[in-house]
């Protein structure tokens, strides 16, 4: 079994249960929490939601995306729209869930993990905790509702984070806003107990810890700096700025799609405007709906998990991208718009 759900207690219980794959989420195991979250709305018998992961590496490193490229790449772009609908529908039941959730987020949480925790009402990290949205690297654009969490982030850091899919450590998480709590994972197996037999989330401040401190707050003053502008302004003042921190982002920079790099911007700046994730979604389906036929996701799927030459061709040079590009890939879908 991929993943089990079950009430045990007072609470309604989901656990990823693909260590080996790093908890990736599947189609399947997408499917089976929005039927859990549906299931338990109006059943008084969960008061609470509880969303863990087995194994020690990984509370989920993103998607499943091999059926994805693979239907991507035979011409078939119906299998990936289909996947990226159902999953954006779950992850707006999560965000306004009327009941608590809980979510315990160790290890690797990226892309389509933060669509699972970063939305949950209670976002609890620990010693290993690695966050971050990285999927300008592979050519597609932050996600999941994950440009919303961007948006709310202090200052440019969402920009930061996007662009460069730099990893949070569990301060930074808290710091950006993708988290909330520190507890020690010497202490998560007792909490949940104490979750599914009181549904009282005020216990998990007896096990609370202080916060580990954020590294993105000295980082701050350059990031706000060096992040305010469009692509080309970010990267002419990380060149000028010439610190080791600027050298770092530049690096990741020039990794990473130009396009949904671009993309990214634009949708970080439209979500601080809506600040609702319904209405990010939709944002973020415009690029996903169309990044296979006219993006750059095929490639950055081959570059880094088929072949791994970790040498993508990207259709646009970060030097001259044309505006057309991004306009194309922002463009309102008509009766194509996402609809959750």
């Amino acid at each position: 079994m991929d993943i089990f759900c079950e009430i045990k207690g007072r609470a309604g219980r989901i656990t990823l249960n693909r260590p080996k794959a790093l908890n990736a989420l599947t189609y399947d195991m997408c499917l089976a929490i929005e039927k859990a979250l549906d299931d338990w709305r109006e059943d008084d018998a969960v008061e609470i939601v509880v969303i863990d992961a087995a194994g020690d590496k990984a509370f989920c490193a993103g998607g499943d995306i091999q059926e994805m490229y693979d239907t991507g790449i035979a011409g078939n772009f119906d299998y990936g729209r289909r996947f990226w609908t159902d999953e954006y529908r779950m992850n707006a039941k999560i965000a306004e869930y009327p009941k608590p959730i809980v979510a315990f987020l160790q290890g690797f949480v990226m892309g389509g993990g933060v669509g699972i925790g970063g939305h949950a009402s209670h976002r609890i990290v620990c010693e290993t905790s690695q966050v971050a949205m990285p999927e300008t690297g592979i050519g597609l654009v932050p996600d999941v509702g994950g440009t919303l969490l961007l948006a709310r982030a202090p200052g440019m850091i969402g920009e930061y984070l996007g662009l460069t899919a730099a990893r949070m450590d569990a301060g930074d998480a808290i710091h950006a806003g993708f988290a909330d709590s520190f507890v020690p994972r010497e202490y998560w197996l007792d909490l949940i107990v104490d979750l599914e037999e009181t549904a009282d989330v005020t216990v998990i401040e007896k096990v609370k810890g202080p916060a580990p401190e954020s590294k993105l707050i000295a980082l701050r003053t350059t990031i706000d700096t060096c992040f305010a502008g469009g692509l080309a302004h970010i990267v002419s003042a990380l060149e000028g700025d010439g610190s080791e921190f600027a050298a770092s982002a530049l690096k990741a920079i020039g990794r990473n799609s130009p396009l949904a790099m671009a993309v990214t911007l634009v949708n970080i700046a439209r979500a601080r405007a809506a600040d609702d994730i319904r209405a990010v979604l939709g944002f973020e389906y415009e690029y996903t709906y169309r990044s296979m036929e006219h993006g750059d996701f095929l490639e950055g799927i081959r570059a880094a998990i088929v072949d791994k030459d970790r040498n993508p061709k990207w259709k646009h040079p970060l030097d001259a991208l044309p505006d057309e590009a991004v306009e194309t890939m922002t463009a309102p879908l008509g009766v194509d718009a996402l609809k959750i």
